[in-house]
């Protein structure tokens, strides 16, 4: 289902959401009317949004756009998996936190490793930094920690 929406509402959306996925802005205000498990399930949602639309940027070659889509997937799981544990899930650092949290749950210290790797990804949407391979080798480990986060919100 596609909304349209006037340039000045766009524009505006635009403005508050500060440079941000306006989507991801928009679902972060309905959530905020939905019980917990609506809003777990919101997140996984645009989860599978983001990723499908990375996966497509990648096999473009559109990397730098899909660096930026990869990072919208990992935050969601996050977002899932902090909502589903009550923690917040706000903020850059809260996602930081998260991972910090989900580490000494599981001991597992890719997930650490990984999520850095994933930064990077998000820090080149917006400098342009990473070659193809260097590129690659960062979608490789943020490939997996989504794999370990979509286990860790089922579990």
């Amino acid at each position: 289902m596609a909304i349209v929406i006037s340039p000045v509402v766009a524009e505006a959306l635009r403005k508050v959401a500060g440079g941000r996925d306006v989507e991801e802005f928009l679902a972060e205000l309905i959530a905020e009317r939905l019980d917990p498990p609506e809003r777990a399930e919101l997140y996984l949602r645009l989860y599978e949004k983001f990723f499908k639309e990375a996966e497509e940027l990648y096999e473009r070659g559109d990397f730098v756009q899909a660096g930026e889509k990869y990072w919208g997937a990992v935050t969601a799981l996050l977002n899932a998996l902090a909502e589903k544990r009550g923690w917040p899930h706000y903020s850059h650092r809260d996602y930081a936190v998260a991972v910090e949290r989900l580490y000494n749950e599981t001991g597992d210290k890719e997930l650490v490793i990984n999520f850095s790797l994933a930064e990077r990804l998000h820090a080149n949407f917006y400098h342009n930094f990473l070659t193809p391979q260097g590129f690659q080798l960062h979608r490789e480990a943020v490939l997996t920690l989504i794999q370990k986060l979509k286990k860790l919100t089922t579990g």
